[in-house]
């Protein structure tokens, strides 16, 4: 069987690559970049969203399996419509493909951010009503919906969204890539007022989790979410890059009130909710379908600050 990777390339695409190789799958590759991956022998260059739908459905010869990680995302020049247009109008066109002609399952990978704010705070599973507040979220709501539609027109069900939080690992990017940032310095942690909680996942066990709804035997659910077994403290997260980068703890006990009014004066009112907010994810229905979530969040932190202490070391 060959699985047809977009994005594969990127932070989350390449591990899923490599557990699809370690699986024995053919994997080709769609990239928007000419770039050739390790271990990578079918590589086709991804059509843009004008491109004739002969271009996509090309794509799709021989092909099993689809897994569209390709996406916009953390970049701060772009607009709703650049958005819009590669998150939601170019998923559409490569899922209208793949029904088409690709003969297996379409795998969706979108964001808690399709289904809520950086600043909400409560628990998210496959239920929770989506109410996306950012051009982000709102375009990957826009490919969720494309992306099933595209195969219920088709008269087709093997298709499924699923929807991650944050995600760390080597290359990461955005909210988490700061605070390690953060944490590689003399600054104390105000303990008291980092009081938000979250769902993380690694970009292994994503991967772990694409292999397994490609290789499960019951049908498909619409929705998934995905998400480390125990959600971790902002305060702990930084504590746990802190730990591998060598550093003491710094803690501080600053009370929350006073850095809430700081940040509104500044403007900073709406990062601030953000920062202090809880969104933790139910990962059960992914769970009872055979993936296990990973339990060792905090030791990964770790390991990724000691990986890049290490290579700053060597830089020298």
């Amino acid at each position: 069987m060959k699985v047809l990777v977009t994005g594969a390339t990127g932070f989350i695409g390449r591990q899923i690559v490599s557990h699809l190789n370690d699986a024995a799958f053919e994997v080709r590759i769609a990239s928007r970049r000419p770039v050739r991956p390790e271990r990578a022998d079918d590589v086709v260059q991804l059509p843009g969203i004008d491109a004739p739908a002969d271009a996509f459905l090309a794509m799709m010869d021989g092909v099993t399996h689809v897994v569209h990680c390709a996406a916009l995302n953390n970049d701060h020049g772009a607009s709703e419509a650049d958005y819009m247009a590669v998150n939601g109008v170019l998923t559409g066109r490569l899922a209208h493909a793949a029904a088409a002609r690709a003969s297996g399952r379409f795998l969706y990978l979108s964001s808690i951010r399709a289904v809520v704010g950086s600043d909400f705070s409560g628990a998210i599973d496959e239920a929770t009503v989506p109410a996306p507040q950012d051009a982000y979220g709102r375009s990957k709501r826009d490919g969720e919906i494309r992306t099933l539609d595209a195969y219920r027109s088709a008269g087709r069900s093997d298709a499924a969204v699923l929807r991650l939080p944050p995600v760390h690992g080597e290359g990461m990017k955005g909210n988490l890539a700061t605070l390690m940032r953060l944490a590689d310095s003399a600054l104390p942690l105000p303990t008291a007022a980092l009081t938000g909680t979250r769902s993380l996942i690694s970009a292994s066990a994503v991967a772990a989790a694409v292999l397994r709804l490609l290789t499960k035997p019951t049908p498909l659910r619409p929705i998934y979410l995905a998400g480390d077994r125990r959600p971790a403290a902002i305060s702990e997260i930084i504590a746990a890059f802190r730990r591998g980068f060598g550093r003491p703890p710094r803690r501080v006990a600053v009370p929350a009130a006073p850095m809430r009014m700081a940040a509104t004066l500044f403007g900073k009112g709406r990062a601030w909710q953000a920062l202090t907010a809880t969104q933790i994810c139910d990962p059960s229905l992914l769970a009872s379908e055979g993936w296990a979530p990973e339990t060792d969040t905090l030791e990964q932190l770790a390991e990724l600050a000691r990986r890049s202490r290490s290579r700053a070391a060597q830089a020298r």
